[in-house]
């Protein structure tokens, strides 16, 4: 077990470049922080190091196997986190390599210029939830493996697919093969209780403040709508997905 004490040391600072999307795409790695999405990943087979404080209870907790496994300080510890109140436990992961060709499911969530990092997460963990098999993260949305949205899905990046894709690639992709595929639109749509469940589907929902890119829009097979009881002008994109998520499942 190495310790490390200095803010300073070169592997510290390779460290904490991955709280950036750029070096996470150029090691095709990633930084996750907290005891729970630790062990979600560690059952994965997905952390390639631990680091853990000089100080952290955690240490007689975490069965780590043979991961390597670094301490630092509470400094150094301060220093990678992006949180008010740290754990005081990270790791290094890998990026899920996925070959598009063997990419197989019955349900899909396909995300269009999601940018809120709290929105993509929940989005990634209420799809797991209810059982989808994929989720495709789509153009102009907020990179999946930025820390928050980490925080927000639970380790359920590490329970499903999700990966990044063109969606109106995707979106042919799946009608060719039979699966309908239902974008989330006011204009054009249609009640969502109006649609039959079915084993299979894809639910597009997009940005929250424009919502699902018009040309996409034009390529599903239906656009539903969650009708508005309230005053409220629309629901917050991850309750709707949620809603509709769940509705759809036969």
């Amino acid at each position: 077990m190495k310790h490390i004490t200095s803010a300073k040391n070169p592997q510290v600072k390779e460290w904490k470049k991955l709280l950036t999307k750029k070096e996470r795409d150029k090691t095709e790695t990633f930084l996750i922080e907290g005891i729970h999405l630790v062990e979600e990943a560690l059952k994965a087979d997905k952390v390639l190091e631990i680091i853990i404080s000089e100080q952290s209870h955690f240490i007689q907790k975490i069965n780590f196997g043979d991961t390597p496994v670094t301490t630092v300080t509470e400094e150094i510890i301060k220093t990678l986190s992006d949180t008010e109140s740290p754990q005081g436990v990270f790791a290094v992961c890998e990026q899920e390599k996925i070959n598009l060709n063997e990419i197989t499911g019955k349900t899909f969530l396909l995300l269009d210029a999601v940018q809120d990092p709290g929105n993509l997460g929940t989005m990634i963990r209420t799809a797991d939830a209810a059982g989808v098999d994929v989720v495709v993260v789509g153009q102009g949305s907020v990179d999946h493996y930025n820390p928050k949205v980490l925080r927000s899905a639970q380790g359920s990046h590490f329970h499903l697919p999700v990966l990044k894709g063109d969606l109106s690639e995707w979106v042919e992709k799946l009608k060719d093969e039979g699966t309908p595929v239902y974008g989330t639109a006011l204009e054009n749509g249609q009640v969502y209780t109006e649609t039959t469940p079915s084993p299979t589907f894809a639910l597009l929902v997009g940005n929250e403040g424009n919502g699902v890119n018009k040309e996409l829009l034009d390529q599903t097979t239906k656009n539903l709508y969650i009708p508005i009881h309230g005053k409220s002008e629309s629901l917050n994109v991850a309750v709707a997905a949620g809603i509709l998520l769940y509705y759809l499942r036969a």
